[in-house]
């Protein structure tokens, strides 16, 4: 009999999720493989990115890499049943400022998009102890649980709803953060596995960039995903799982 799982599973009372990461490729590594599953039980994600990754690849020029990373995106997103991807405009990669800015930009797109769950990356200090976080993912995450309540208050950013006709939102209804060292919740993952490889073998010039020209990537994404996947399983109930820390509203 296997052992009862130390983590909750997620969430399924929700319709609709807006994911909220840095940059292209942020939620292809473990996330978007629970992201296929709900798509296809019926639920609705749409993805906003708050750069367009050109400062990713340190052989090509951010004017250049900028567009190659959106399609990369793009093609990734509709692998695993999303169609609607978003970038910010006033954002740049690598020096993602932290403040009332970004948190009004992010709040708008709560507003457009009225999701009950809010979907991000590691707003940590590390990975799981061991590897330092970079200032992007940390920034956009925190302004991300930030946003998910500014969303809600007519009096944070009233210029959105005056100038621009964005009702507040209060429905978030819980902020899930992918890639956290403190998980609290975990989503099985099935048949979302192979369209997660495939999603982030679809970023072929950024694992390439980091890896080389030889480097396979849809060889290294299966590995990456499987192993992922694999380890999240094992802190659950022994099968396939994305964890996230779930923060309620």
């Amino acid at each position: 009999m296997p052992a009862e799982p130390r983590l909750s599973p997620m969430p399924k009372e929700w319709q609709r999720a807006l994911a909220v990461v840095a940059h292209p490729d942020d939620l292809e590594y473990g996330a978007a493989a629970a992201i296929a599953e709900w798509t296809a039980a019926g639920r609705e994600v749409s993805y906003l990115l708050v750069t367009r990754g050109e400062a990713g690849i340190d052989g090509l020029a951010p004017a250049e890499c900028g567009g190659i990373r959106e399609a990369e995106q793009r093609a990734g997103a509709a692998l695993v049943g999303v169609h609607t991807v978003e970038f910010l405009e006033d954002h740049r990669d690598g020096v993602i400022e932290a403040g009332t800015t970004l948190r009004r930009d992010l709040s708008a797109a709560i507003r457009r998009h009225r999701p009950e769950l809010l979907i991000t990356l590691n707003h940590h200090d590390t990975w799981g102890g061991v590897q330092w976080n970079t200032p992007d993912h940390r920034v956009v995450g925190r302004a991300v649980l930030d946003a998910a309540g500014d969303a809600g208050n007519r009096w944070i950013f009233p210029e959105l709803a005056e100038a621009r006709g964005l009702a507040p939102w209060n429905g978030v209804r819980w902020v899930a953060v992918a890639g956290s060292p403190y998980p609290t919740h975990a989503a099985e993952v099935g048949p979302g596995i192979d369209r997660a490889v495939a999603s982030l073998a679809a970023h072929a010039t950024y694992i390439r960039g980091l890896g080389g020209p030889d480097q396979d990537p849809h060889g290294y994404a299966r590995t990456f995903i499987e192993q992922t996947l694999r380890s999240g399983g094992e802190n659950y109930r022994g099968r396939p799982a994305t964890l996230f820390q779930v923060f309620p509203r």
